[in-house]
């Protein structure tokens, strides 16, 4: 249960009868409308207020749920008076100063006190739109448009906007009514005749004056008041109690993956075994595989990455494992930079041209998607060293950062973008075990390293290819992979 429910549970109780118990020697509600009727009937003949037009009669149709023989059901407009708001013309100044507070649904606190308006009134605009009348401190207002039964208690003099009535309860003086309303308006206004606006429910004048009331006796209601007043606090402490529990939902998730991630890349997720040989083996066959590539062309020789340095190594692993930096485990390209690939240069696909892939390629994991393909001929002078082929890794690299996708067999031939990276792992490496720490390595180091709490750019290859990957043996990178899938899928079913 939300704090918002439970708050409405405990009001719902009260207009009920069903919050404190019901005393004979309280009387009846009968009895304090009479009261109520006699005060406005006084008022009416000394010229107070005007004579209204008589209410409907309340149906057997109309009550919502059943309230105690002591209570009684009336219309809002029979016990109480309210006054419209108004807002002076916007686009002439004079209306508008230091004078006077003016308050907006914006400054009305939930079920609290009004201090301050954000904007404030002329006194001429008082005399011209207001008829020199001021709603006084302690007086209560309630929102009746698109914010419906929103309720403040003024703590300044002030005037309002047409959107909010200041209420005024009969028997004038008895500040135990207006506190009753004060609670239960929020929650009866749910039962009015509203109609439905652009941007949230409307009530109107007729439907105000409608609005149902489950009147209890006068006794009762500073006993209601006193129990909410004293029950609220505790709402408020389950709030607090309820956040923090909800933002730990959120965080878990994610937290956990981190957990178990950490867990991965310190080998203590699944054991070692001496029969998977050494990561030190695996190593010399990936740098076996790199010089191969070199001699045939398909890559460049680049220069040697720099040896690490005990200072460096971040926590410890297995024996049989190896830190190495990235950039000795495979080949990574950035796309095509600024002009050298442009939309002008798009062309319909053809049999004379070539795809162009997308970020959204990565994020989505789906080779097909995309529709912009260069011609042939540019690709063969221009771009053939951003191709891509099946088994290649790409990476998105702006908006949603980190994504990569694996490229499946019998994809079209084609070229990264601007905004993607193409990582070509050498083998015998376990792609998905190296995936798996390439997001741990981009998304928490790489963060750690930015000012916010997104990764605004992939770090620059210099940077990038000397971040430290510890290595195990190929057998074991296996495990490691099968058991953070088996994980994270159990994970996925408990919806985390």
């Amino acid at each position: 249960m939300t704090p918002k429910e439970l708050k409405n549970s405990i009001l719902q109780l009260a207009i009920q009868g069903r919050l404190v118990e019901q005393r004979p020697e309280d009387g009846t509600a009968e009895e304090l409308y009479q009261r109520i009727q006699a005060e406005k009937a006084k008022r009416v003949r000394e010229g107070k207020i005007r004579r209204e037009r008589p209410l409907p009669e309340i149906t057997e149709e109309e009550i919502p749920f059943e309230i105690p023989e002591s209570w009684k059901w009336v219309r809002l407009g029979k016990i109480v008076s309210y006054s419209l708001g108004k807002t002076p013309t916007r686009s002439d100044p004079q209306w508008w100063a230091s004078d006077i507070p003016w308050v907006s649904i914006a400054d009305m606190p939930e079920s609290g006190y009004i201090t301050t308006t954000k904007e404030r009134v002329s006194n001429s605009a008082i005399s011209k739109f207001f008829g020199n009348k001021l709603s006084k401190a302690g007086t209560l207002l309630m929102s009746f448009k698109l914010t419906v039964g929103k309720v403040s208690i003024l703590n300044i003099d002030a005037v309002h906007n047409e959107a909010i009535i200041s209420i005024f309860p009969y028997p004038d003086g008895e500040k135990i009514i207006q506190l009753y309303f004060f609670q239960i308006l929020p929650i009866i206004t749910q039962y009015g005749d509203s109609k439905n606006a652009i941007k949230g429910r409307t009530l109107n004048s007729t439907s105000i004056s409608n609005l149902l009331v489950p009147l209890p006796p006068l006794a009762e209601q500073k006993r209601i008041v006193a129990k909410i007043e004293e029950l609220l606090p505790l709402v408020d402490r389950y709030e607090k109690a309820w956040t923090q529990l909800q933002d730990l939902d959120k965080r878990f998730p994610l937290d956990m993956k981190k957990s178990v991630l950490q867990l991965a890349i310190q080998g203590r997720l699944v054991e070692q075994r001496p029969e998977d040989g050494t990561a030190e083996e695996l190593y010399q066959r990936i740098q076996a595989e790199k010089a191969k590539r070199v001699r045939e062309g398909t890559i460049r020789r680049e220069r040697p990455l720099p040896e690490i340095t005990e200072e460096e190594i971040p926590f410890e692993i297995p024996e049989s494992w190896k830190w190495v930096r990235i950039g000795n485990l495979g080949s990574y390209k950035k796309g095509p930079f600024g002009s050298t690939l442009t939309k002008s240069m798009f062309v319909p696909k053809g049999p004379n041209s070539v795809k162009v892939y997308e970020q959204k390629n990565a994020i989505q994991k789906d080779a097909t998607l995309g529709e912009y393909y260069i011609r042939r001929d540019y690709f063969e002078t221009k771009m053939s060293g951003f191709e891509v082929h099946p088994g290649d890794v790409i990476v998105s690299c702006a908006g949603t950062i980190g994504e990569t996708y694996v490229l499946p067999d019998n994809i079209e031939q084609g070229i990264i973008n601007q905004a993607l990276m193409r990582m070509q792992v050498f083998e015998p490496m376990y792609v998905p075990y190296f995936l798996y720490y390439f997001d741990v390595v981009l998304k928490q180091s790489a963060r750690a390293g930015s000012k916010g709490s997104a990764i605004k750019n992939i770090p620059p290859f210099e940077i990038l290819k000397n971040y430290l990957i510890p290595l195990p043996p190929l057998a074991e990178q296996k495990r490691i992979a099968a058991k953070l899938d088996e994980i994270f899928s159990a994970m996925n079913l408990m919806n985390l």
